[in-house]
């Protein structure tokens, strides 16, 4: 009968358990790290989107007052403006400067005539056809 041979190394700790251990580490801590990394990446394109989405509601919210404010103003900026011109008129009527009439609004335009083919040419390239 073979009898079993009894190792000591097997309780002990190596060298080579050591170096494999580490290495071990090493191969995990990198992971981690790619991880982390793609993490990161991914976080910091949510918090654009976030301050992009932040950026446009602030807009629309500053656009909105101001258009409150215009519906607002215009129509005491119409009224002074009517006040102004019915306490000038007798002044400038005095002065004789009457103030010009407004023309009424033409009709409609006849379209523009359409540009021959060789008028619509360069000059250059009318020159050059001219000396071939």
């Amino acid at each position: 009968m073979v009898a079993k041979k009894q190792s000591r190394n097997a309780k002990e700790t190596t060298l080579r358990h050591v170096w494999l251990a580490a290495l071990g580490a090493a191969v995990v801590a990198r992971r981690e790290v790619r991880n982390a990394g793609d993490i990161a990446v991914e976080e910091a394109g949510k918090l654009r989107a976030r301050a992009i989405r932040f950026a446009a509601d602030a807009a629309a919210v500053a656009r909105g007052g101001l258009l409150t404010v215009a519906e607002q103003v215009e129509p005491k900026i119409q009224q002074v403006g009517g006040e102004i011109e019915s306490r000038l008129a007798p002044v400038l009527a005095k002065l004789g400067l009457t103030p010009k009439t407004r023309r009424p609004a033409r009709k409609s335009r006849r379209p523009a005539a359409k540009a021959t083919r060789r008028a619509a040419r360069p000059a250059a390239k009318r020159a050059r056809a001219v000396r071939r």
